[in-house]
């Protein structure tokens, strides 16, 4: 179980860091691609490197009461998600944007706690709102110093479906693997935005190659395999916990974009990461609790059975 824990610890981090660095290339890779291209681009990218890897092993083909489950996910988390949040980013920062989409997290334990029936545990409570604070932190020290209305109101759309999406995604788990459950969602998504498609080719010709570049990244990194380390610890864990860790997302994404976009944060931004780092180690802590020694008994060499009087 510890080691299935470290594992679980491990693809959450690996998800974190992924997902925090897409915010900053979505950023740069905007100013070549639209929204619906990137968006399009991005899955067919990630749908390909995951369906090589799904046929190369048996497979589990889902029951037909998963389809709604996984066109849910595929349809709100992998296409509206990626659409708004790309869309954002064309008239947000990077910073501000993850600060905003993170309020997922919150919406996702509370639909977690009552669809899942995971409940409020406290230490997720306390850990979330904490969290939540620092990204209220962060968003209020923003590089831009200001947010559009429309960016905002994307923000919130694509926080919406990043939740809705989770939350679907997490009862196919149980069932189904990491790998597929992801594979199957992001084909959805790829099938949705193929609207887009002319402009994708469009602005394929027209971008530098280095830009096309970072389109590949999304697609391989930030989706193929950050998608899939975090359906694998989510298996593992609660929708509510897991939702929590994605609070570490704003401030890496506010130091990748210091370090890589010169999107120079605020003081007030540090504190913020502070206490999103504190949030989250109080909504992932577990009480370790002891189990009791048995009794031994040891026969003393000289005690004799009672005769009974």
């Amino acid at each position: 179980m510890r080691k299935q824990g470290l594992l679980a610890g491990g693809a959450a981090a690996v998800t974190v860091v992924l997902w925090a660095s897409a915010f900053v290339a979505i950023r740069h890779v905007g100013q070549e691609f639209s929204a619906g291209a990137l968006s399009l681009g991005r899955l067919l990218v990630g749908s390909v490197l995951l369906g090589i890897f799904v046929f190369t092993r048996p497979r589990h083909w889902p029951a037909k009461a998963d389809w709604k489950f996984l066109l849910i996910c595929g349809l709100l988390w992998f296409g509206v998600y990626n659409l708004a949040l790309n869309e954002a980013e064309h008239r947000l920062d990077a910073g501000t944007t993850a600060m905003l989409v993170n309020i997922g997290p919150l919406l996702i334990a509370l639909l977690a706690g009552v669809l899942l029936h995971e409940g409020f545990p406290r230490q997720l409570v306390i850990g979330s709102v904490a969290a939540f604070g620092g990204v209220v932190l962060i968003g209020l020290s923003s590089s831009s110093g200001s947010a559009e209305t429309w960016g905002v109101l994307l923000c919130l759309v694509a926080a919406a479906a990043y939740a809705i999406g989770v939350v679907s995604q997490k009862p196919l788990l149980a069932r189904l693997p990491a790998l597929e459950v992801t594979w199957l969602s992001c084909l959805i998504g790829a099938i949705a935005c193929l609207p887009f498609a002319p402009t994708l080719v469009r602005e394929t010709a027209d971008a530098r190659p280095s830009t096309i570049w970072w389109v590949v990244f999304l697609g391989a990194f930030p989706t193929a395999i950050a998608f899939t380390t975090w359906a694998y610890a989510l298996a593992r864990t609660t929708a509510g916990r897991m939702g929590a860790t994605t609070y570490l997302v704003p401030p890496l994404t506010i130091f990748l974009g210091w370090l890589l976009l010169d999107e120079s944060p605020a003081p007030l931004a540090y504190l913020g990461g502070l206490l999103c780092l504190i949030g989250v180690a109080i909504s992932r802590y577990r009480r370790r609790t002891v189990a009791p020694m048995p009794a031994v008994t040891v026969d003393s060499p000289d005690s004799k059975p009672l005769s009974k009087s």
